[in-house]
């Protein structure tokens, strides 16, 4: 997964967000099952969305160590997605409510040490919510957009 993150967030440097043409690297890690699917429903439909998303699917977003999320944070990504399931929709029973526990709890973390917790966002798309995997694809760009470039770690790469 290390290397799936630092892939994602390849080719950034800490100068990327001083020049005028800056656009953000968010990073997302989908449910294989509803959320990849959803996003997939999307590009299947032709429905547009901003294009700086940098995907990573996953088995299911309960497997999402919450150091991934802060791991891309500090390799510069300027934003962070995460979704699963809805509610009682999960393939694995209960690992979208896991993650939605330990997502809060980050959230909690990340506002602790001065990481802008609106970095990172949660949500869940169905297999067949194309047009939603859109309109939350749009709203986390407009949000991270508003946040200008992460400068969290100074374009410092670090081990984890």
């Amino acid at each position: 997964m290390n290397a799936e993150v630092e892939s994602a967030v390849a080719g950034k440097t800490p100068a990327d967000g001083a020049s005028a043409g800056w656009e953000p690297r968010i990073i997302a890690f989908l449910c294989n099952w509803c959320s990849y699917a959803g996003a997939d429903m999307a590009g299947t439909g032709r429905l547009q969305y901003p294009p700086y998303l940098r995907v990573i699917r996953v088995p299911c977003s309960g497997r999402i160590n919450p150091i991934y999320i802060i791991k891309a944070l500090a390799d510069g990504a300027d934003g962070v997605m995460v979704s699963g399931c809805h509610p009682g929709d999960c393939h694995y029973l209960a690992g979208n409510l896991y993650a939605r526990r330990r997502f809060t709890v980050l959230k909690k973390l990340l506002s602790t040490a001065g990481i802008d917790p609106d970095r990172v966002h949660f949500t869940w798309v169905s297999a067949s919510e194309g047009g939603r995997f859109a309109e939350v694809v749009k709203e986390v760009t407009d949000k991270v957009i508003r946040l200008w470039p992460n400068n969290i770690c100074g374009g410092t790469k670090y081990e984890l």
